[in-house]
């Protein structure tokens, strides 16, 4: 399972940033990325949690579900 943010979507309220600050931050624009070497992190439940947290659907979990 890989963790992607939808830059177009993303509009920076940080949310995944503050839930999971071990796989999110936010780039110089303020918009949400994950971090390098983390994109894998989608089995860990802060990242779920992340996912329900986006205001904007921007943050998903891709394979596996």
């Amino acid at each position: 399972m890989r963790v992607h943010v939808d830059r177009d979507r993303c509009m920076g309220a940080g949310m995944c940033a503050l839930t999971a600050p071990g796989v999110f931050t936010q780039d110089d624009d303020g918009l949400s990325e994950v971090l390098p070497g983390r994109a894998d992190g989608g089995g860990d439940p802060l990242v779920r949690e992340a996912v329900r947290a986006c205001p904007v659907g921007a943050v998903r979990i891709e394979g596996g579900e």
